[in-house]
């Protein structure tokens, strides 16, 4: 096999792979959401992510003034606003991880599939 050969196959394959990760994660989301739209989704867990993102503002608040009582607001703003947006993403993770762990299952399934293909194109099986 040429390099241009092997290159043109290789680059098949990646794309191969890409579109069926994808098409794994597209159904995968589908099929978790019964078919329904993904909006109603995401408002219910932007909605239950902020107790742990106002959370996380609290302690991040608390975490500026308790080791030096002197330090600048800016800096406890700072991290008041750091332990917001880490308690939002993690509220947000933990909202979305069935949705996060269908996608990802039925992404895997379609890769295996492909790279299995792959595998027995380049070692055929003779049965005979």
């Amino acid at each position: 096999m040429t390099v241009h050969k092997w290159f043109e196959s290789e680059v098949r394959y990646g794309r191969d792979v890409f579109a069926a990760g994808l098409d794994g994660i597209r159904s995968g989301g589908e099929t978790f959401l019964h078919g329904e739209r993904l909006s109603p989704f995401l408002n219910e867990s932007v909605r239950r992510a902020l107790k742990p993102a106002a959370i996380g503002t609290c302690v991040g608040l608390s975490g500026g003034c308790i080791g030096n009582p002197s330090r600048s607001l800016r800096r406890m703003l700072a991290l008041g606003l750091a332990g917001g947006a880490i308690g939002f993403g993690l509220g947000i993770a933990w909202e979305c991880r069935h949705l996060f762990a269908g996608a990802v299952s039925d992404a895997l399934k379609k890769i295996g599939k492909v790279r299995d293909e792959h595998w027995f194109e380049r070692n055929p099986i003779d049965y005979a």
